[in-house]
């Protein structure tokens, strides 16, 4: 009860304009806060993702279809930047702060603590959508934990090749659908291009995740996400799936680790190299602005004057 009163106090401090310092207990450790929000706000994203997975695959399409799949990460992705967006960047993707450390976007030295807590956001959500829907999974495939086949269950939490894709194909595929995420991502937080409207950040970036999604997703589940992938696929070995979430797919499981790095790099790059560098120099993008509002206030004048006359 004296916390509450306490925290009322601060409450009504703060609203009436009065200085309060914070609590000890708030943590002052930017390292840990990070760590904290990355971890959260990625296993956020991945509870609805892997949620609506489960749910379309028990539900046998009873409860949503392909598109349900879409639409659970994609909005999974915009409430996971609205949990982490201010602290960590939610980056939620360890190809997305690969790819930042490399643009000179985030220091080396903290890309093992994204990937780390991208590592146990994922894991603890697989973890929970495994309880979640456990008397739904066991329903559905008889108690038999299966890789493949018509019953199959592991591909809930990691992705699978479909069975006419190619290692060499899959891996370009992942490049691809990753070149595609970070090139847009970086338009979209282009300040001298035509970034997304401030407050609106979350909203982009799960649509973006949403169309990949939609377009670019059949071949092997667009995983375009390093620890979305392993993290889960781990958890399932464990699980009870054992040893075959690696073997399946001609041992698919390292192109999803491997190839979205690299698709994030090109893809950033590749908007770098065509239209980042290329942008003026703020004075000139101002002069240019200054022009096209004088051009216009002309019109708008000689218009006005036609009428007038």
């Amino acid at each position: 009860m004296k916390d509450l009163v306490q925290s009322v106090e601060v409450g009504v401090s703060q609203r009436k304009g009065v200085k309060v310092s914070r609590s000890k207990v708030w943590l002052q450790n930017e390292v840990v806060r990070v760590g904290l929000a990355e971890s959260l706000c990625t296993y956020v994203m991945m509870v609805f993702g892997l949620g609506s997975v489960a749910q379309v695959v028990t539900g046998q399409g009873a409860f949503g279809q392909y598109i349900s799949i879409n639409l659970g990460f994609g909005l999974g992705v915009a409430l996971g930047v609205h949990v982490g967006g201010k602290v960590s960047g939610a980056h939620m993707n360890a190809a997305v702060s690969i790819t930042m450390c490399a643009f000179g976007r985030l220091a080396w030295k903290m890309l093992p603590l994204y990937v780390f807590a991208q590592l146990l956001g994922s894991f603890l959500a697989a973890g929970t959508i495994y309880a979640v829907y456990y008397e739904a999974i066991f329903d559905y495939c008889g108690g038999n934990l299966t890789v493949t086949g018509a019953r199959a269950t592991a591909g809930i939490f990691a992705t699978y090749p479909a069975p006419y894709l190619s290692l060499l194909a899959g891996f370009i595929d992942q490049v691809f659908g990753t070149a595609m995420l970070l090139l847009c991502l970086m338009a979209l937080s282009d300040q001298k291009n035509k970034p997304a409207a401030a407050g609106n950040e979350p909203v982009a970036v799960g649509l973006l995740v949403l169309l990949i999604g939609i377009s670019l997703g059949s071949n092997s589940g667009y995983a375009i996400n390093p620890t979305r992938d392993i993290a889960p696929r781990v958890f399932t070995a464990i699980a009870g799936w054992g040893a075959e979430v690696f073997r399946s797919g001609n041992g698919w499981w390292w192109v999803p680790l491997v190839a979205p790095p690299i698709g994030g790099i090109l893809g950033a790059g590749l908007y770098k190299a065509l239209v980042e560098m290329h942008h003026p120099p703020l004075s000139e993008q101002s002069e240019g602005l200054l022009e096209e509002e004088t051009v216009a206030l002309e019109k708008q004048e000689n218009n006005c004057a036609n009428v007038c006359v």
